[in-house]
């Protein structure tokens, strides 16, 4: 059966995050239960990755099988749109080789987490207020330390099914624009709770609380209690 790569973005407030959960309404389940209807068929869609609780997405691709009938890409595209919540778009939907795969072809992704130190009444739901002005430049020459590495198990969630917590992590950065902050990290792969975790240890140093080497420490030492609080 022929294959196809979706590409959607989704505001993730209401959800669980992409993946399917018991607990409650996830990204992917509400894809694959609208796919179903227009399709007149079960459809299973797999994702490049997996977002967390509350995490939105501006480029989610995942991909699934369709005979293409009886309607064409495009009109796939627009009644998915009309079916879908208004916190849910479709983007593209493209055919690919046969063994195409979302995650395993997935060469690299990048996550952006979003800070603010002035309040806004518009960003509350979209950026993490903080109280400070953190050194960018400490912060940023930490990102050049994080590339030297390759095992992250101290900025993972404790007592996930992954067998392994080695990543490549390509590129990191910080960036401001008067009062917001972005944190851009391009990787491999991410751990589950990863970008947060490494989010919330940089920020201890952008405030003064941590050097180089106490850096160095905490991704030695492969062990989540000894780097800073996640941020939301």
């Amino acid at each position: 059966m022929p294959r196809f790569f979706i590409t959607l973005s989704y505001n993730g407030s209401n959800y669980v995050g992409w993946q399917i959960q018991p607990n409650g309404t996830s990204v992917q389940q509400v894809l694959q239960e609208s796919l179903s209807v227009i399709l007149r068929r079960e459809t299973v869609i797999t994702g490049a990755g997996r977002t967390d609780a509350g995490v939105h997405a501006r480029k989610m691709v995942a991909h699934f099988d369709w005979e293409r009938d009886p309607f064409s890409d495009t009109d796939l595209v627009h009644k998915l749109n009309n079916f879908l919540p208004r916190d849910i778009a479709i983007q593209e939907i493209r055919p690919v080789i046969a063994d195409a795969h979302a995650r395993f072809s997935a060469l690299s992704r990048t996550y952006s987490y979003h800070l603010h130190s002035r309040k806004d009444p518009f960003l509350y739901k979209l950026s993490h207020r903080i109280y400070f002005n953190p050194d960018l430049e400490k912060m940023n020459w930490l990102c050049e330390v994080l590339k030297e590495y390759d095992d992250f198990t101290s900025f993972s969630k404790l007592h996930t099914d992954v067998k392994t917590n080695i990543c490549r992590i390509e590129s990191a950065e910080w960036k401001r624009s008067g009062d917001r902050y972005i944190f851009t990290i391009t990787a491999d792969r991410f751990l589950r709770n990863m970008v947060r975790a490494i989010t919330g240890t940089l920020l201890e140093a952008g405030r003064g609380r941590l050097n180089e080497q106490g850096f160095r420490r905490i991704i030695e030492a492969r062990d989540r209690n000894v780097a800073g609080d996640s941020v939301p």
